[in-house]
């Protein structure tokens, strides 16, 4: 990763904004007393290890300000439904925003998580039940639409401007109400 954060830096001199956006392995639809060790702690370990190595590796190279985007964020534990280590590893990423925000907001570095409650056109049509799944996080939202790819760009667009130049230490909820704050 730094190898590809130094080229950046080589060519535009430093990095104004940076996100991290990995899928963390997750096991999900069985009850945590359940699950195996291996398969709750993955998507913890991959989430905080991620988003620490993304934040230590952008943030030497945004002298004067820039934006570090989490996604994801805390939200109530999904009913009728087990997420496994997933939600816990939400609920570790943000605190470690919450972190970071208080230490480098004197050095005019913002972080924003951008919360989603899942996005349809991310899921591979090959998945077994990629349909159902869709459909479920359409219904769960207030509109009875979940935000697509192009909506949360547009969002973490804003967020990344100077039009959000107050905007740190914060969630931002893109779920169409699918996660009420």
């Amino acid at each position: 990763m730094r190898g590809f954060v130094h080229a950046v830096v080589g060519e535009a001199e430093r990095i104004d904004v940076s996100f991290d956006l990995i899928s963390v392995g997750d096991v999900q639809g069985t009850p945590l007393v359940e699950m195996g060790w291996d398969d709750f702690i993955a998507p913890i370990e991959a989430a905080v290890r991620s988003n620490f190595l993304t934040v230590k590796a952008a943030v030497p190279h945004m002298a004067g300000g820039g934006v570090v985007l989490f996604f994801g964020g805390e939200g109530d534990p999904v009913p009728n439904y087990s997420i496994g280590g997933f939600q816990i590893a939400l609920h570790a990423v943000e605190s470690m925003r919450r972190q970071y925000a208080t230490e480098l907001g004197a050095a005019g570095i913002r972080f924003v998580t951008l919360k989603t409650g899942g996005i349809p056109d991310t899921i591979p049509d090959v998945m077994d039940g990629a349909e159902a799944l869709a459909r479920s996080l359409n219904e769960a939202t207030l509109t009875g639409r979940a935000a697509a790819l192009e909506d949360v760009g547009a969002v973490a667009a804003f967020v990344a401007s100077d039009k959000a130049r107050t905007m740190t230490a914060s969630t931002v909820n893109v779920s169409a109400g699918a996660l009420i704050d």
